[in-house]
């Protein structure tokens, strides 16, 4: 069984070198490695091209590509048209993987007869300030978790590749969020997924914003575009649960509303919150009350509004 790991690189000379290295050991083989540069304009293409002399063989193919579309998601998908593996892995230059992550793959999929379409693992977040946590991870309901905690971020889960291949491969027109969109539309399809319980991903934070929230303001447009891509794809959809898992896109937005009032920009955060909380408070006289509480308390830097709403977001 061929495993594909896919690597897009954008001036990242230094910090891509441990990436490299836990690819390097990964106790599982046949590995094909695919390095995608993004026109870099450091040494990375050098370093990618180093790499693949030096370790390149039987059993772990290295091949380096280069793209010049100055996105991750058209990187990616370079790296994708170079794929040969039954299954794909995409990740990111700036976060390490543990020895064990390719081969637990490939016992899951073993385990379940071949008999799957994704498979996920748990990860380790390592703040900037030192501190280490375990992202959330969930092994049932797995789209509304996707919709709220992004359990299918980029470097946390394997996918065949024909599968994968059925739902279009990475959107260019999404500029942020790209994997959590990506994630919704793969669960558009309802997979066969298995969950692997041991953390054997660290992503290590960078300042930027992410789906847990840092720096949201300064890329207002940039996120609702993502919003609006997965409420499209969801509404032209067949899912059985449609209509809940437009409901908890909302909540998504009631989340990035509270985000852009903690960081100051009241007159945004109102101009989202508020047709999110129309939809969703209609009809429901319970979510009238506590979805403005869970909106402060999210405001406010505290977390656990989106388990809450996950109970309370049920049709």
């Amino acid at each position: 069984m061929l495993f594909t790991i896919i690597i897009p690189v954008y001036n990242r000379a230094e910090k891509v070198k441990p990436t490299l290295a836990s690819v390097l050991a990964q106790t599982y083989r046949p590995l094909q490695v695919v390095l995608v540069d993004n026109d870099s304009s450091d040494d990375s293409l050098s370093v990618l091209q180093e790499f693949q002399a030096q370790h390149s063989a039987d059993g772990f193919e290295v091949v380096v590509a280069q793209e010049s579309h100055h996105t991750a998601s058209a990187t990616r998908n370079r790296g994708f048209a170079e794929a040969k593996g039954d299954w794909v892995l995409f990740f990111d230059s700036d976060d390490t993987m543990r020895p064990t992550l390719v081969e637990s793959y490939r016992n899951a999929i073993t385990q379940h007869g071949g008999a799957l379409d994704l498979v996920a693992t748990k990860a380790c977040l390592h703040s900037l300030d030192g501190n280490l946590r375990n992202l959330p991870f969930f092994t049932t309901d797995l789209f509304a978790n996707q919709i709220l905690h992004s359990i299918f971020s980029t470097q946390r889960y394997a996918v065949r590749r024909e599968y994968f291949a059925k739902f279009g491969g990475w959107n260019n027109d999404v500029l942020q969020w790209d994997d959590w969109e990506l994630g919704i539309r793969l669960m558009l399809g309802q997979p066969r997924v298995a969950t692997i319980s041991d953390a054997l991903v660290d992503i290590y934070e960078s300042g930027e914003a992410s789906i847990t929230g840092t720096n949201f303001s300064d890329r207002i447009g940039r996120w609702e575009q993502a919003l609006d891509e997965a409420t499209h794809q969801v509404a032209n959809s067949n899912h059985p649960e449609k209509k809940r898992m437009l409901h908890l896109i909302d909540f998504r937005r009631i989340v990035l509303a509270a985000h852009y009032a903690k960081e100051g920009k009241t007159e945004a955060a109102r101009e989202l919150y508020a047709p999110a909380y129309r939809r969703l408070a209609a009809g429901s006289p319970l979510r009238r009350i506590i979805l403005p509480l869970l909106y402060h308390i999210t405001s406010k830097g505290l977390r656990g509004a989106s388990r809450l709403a996950k109970c309370l977001i049920r049709n």
